[in-house]
């Protein structure tokens, strides 16, 4: 399969695309920090590298952009209308990569949430389905 087409001024824009810091992460990360959750960033070592995760306690956080991770149902998960095919491809690879990623952490254990970029206004709701007091231990080690 040949790449994409692309012009100069496309693939400096998706240049400047961040991949990590973003501030949806960081708001993850302070909702994380104010229920007194301790964690790890990025590690490597889990499938899928998650963005938020705590082995001792076995739980991972993925946080995900709507429009690389393609979320079902969003507004900001579009299809490029150049080089479709492509993209189409990339987005189909991209959730068959996390959802892999997803079941082997489970099978190893691990309560895995995944927070969506869109997801803003319920980042502690979203958190607590999976590291509420009842299922995790929290205390600090």
């Amino acid at each position: 399969m040949t790449g994409p087409i692309t012009d100069p001024e496309t693939s400096a824009r998706m240049a400047g695309i961040r991949q990590a810091g973003t501030r949806i992460e960081q708001l993850v990360g302070e909702a994380l920090h104010a229920a007194r959750h301790r964690y790890r960033k990025n590690v490597k070592s889990l499938p899928g590298s998650p963005d938020f995760a705590n082995k001792a306690r076995r739980w991972a956080v993925f946080v995900n952009g709507c429009y690389w991770h393609h979320h079902t149902g969003c507004k900001k998960a579009t299809v490029p209308k150049r080089n479709t095919g492509f993209w189409t491809d990339k987005f189909r690879a991209n959730r068959a990569r996390d959802a892999r990623a997803i079941r082997a952490l489970r099978r190893q254990g691990y309560k895995v949430v995944v927070v969506w970029e869109c997801e803003r206004a319920i980042i502690a709701d979203r958190l607590a389905q999976v590291l509420e007091a009842g299922r995790v231990d929290t205390r600090e080690t």
